[in-house]
């Protein structure tokens, strides 16, 4: 495959064992995951590397990952809970309560609706809003740059976290995030040792809200299309595949596969 710029020798990939990714516009192409896409993720199970889906995405969705995608877990609604199989049984760790989070979701829910309402009702509440155990998603498709930011703004002035991705603003209340939330997993969950971290994990996303991703895991891929929000983020990948989206994480995958036939 090709790189933009630069791209990953064998050396630097050839130990990892956990690929966390994005999944609107990283893992799916126009809303669809491809073949191609999807045979990268049993290529990546079979080789022994456990994909982690970090997402905005409801819990009815990442319910759906963990039971027929061959992933060893989801983190859902930007770092709210992890999603794995244990004996078979699907399981919600969620990052403080789940009642209490619940109870912050419906207030905040509240507010977000009286705040949109109040500013010309241009925004809608995402249709999935009713699979959400934690945030709140607010559909942006359609909507100017400078909108965005100002919802975004006045979210945060009223006390919400806000990440935004190419399809979401997600806000809550709480102190978590998709970094925080993986590395309670990586290290509470799967018990990987806190110095093994940059050598043994990567990530693959698209958008603004994988900045705090980019920033923790040393290993850290664009898909294409993040080119135009480079300009945007805090934290930027290390390594921008050339092509977008579900065709860019199949390459990354391959990428990630041959360094690990290489190293060994």
């Amino acid at each position: 495959m090709t790189f933009i710029d630069l791209a990953p020798s064998a050396q630097e990939l050839q130990h990892v064992r956990y690929l966390f990714t994005d999944v609107d516009d990283t893992l799916t192409t126009d809303g669809k995951l491809l073949p191609r896409t999807y045979d990268a993720l049993w290529e990546l199970s079979r080789a022994g590397i456990a994909v982690v889906p970090v997402t905005g995405g409801s819990a009815g969705w990442c319910e759906h990952i963990v039971r027929a995608w061959p992933v060893a877990a989801v983190i859902g609604e930007s770092g709210a809970y992890c999603v794995t199989r244990r004996s078979g049984e699907v399981v919600f760790d969620f990052w403080e309560n789940r009642a209490l989070q619940g109870e912050r979701q419906r207030q905040h829910l509240e507010a977000i609706e009286r705040l949109i309402s109040e500013k010309g009702g241009t925004f809608k509440i995402a249709h999935d809003q009713v699979f959400r155990l934690a945030d709140v998603a607010i559909d942006i498709q359609g909507h100017a740059t400078q909108d965005v930011e100002d919802l975004a703004f006045n979210i945060r002035s009223i006390g919400g976290t806000v990440a935004i991705s190419s399809i979401h603003i997600n806000t809550w209340i709480g102190d978590y995030d998709k970094r925080a939330m993986s590395e309670r997993l990586l290290t509470g969950i799967f018990r990987v040792d806190p110095a093994e971290l940059p050598s043994v994990t990567a990530f693959v996303g698209d958008s603004r809200n994988d900045a705090p991703m980019f920033g923790f895991i040393r290993n850290s891929f664009g898909v294409g299309n993040i080119l135009p929000v480079l300009p945007h983020l805090q934290h930027v990948p290390r390594w921008i595949s050339s092509q977008p989206a579900g065709l860019g994480f199949a390459d990354i995958a391959r990428t990630i596969l041959s360094a690990r036939a290489t190293g060994k």
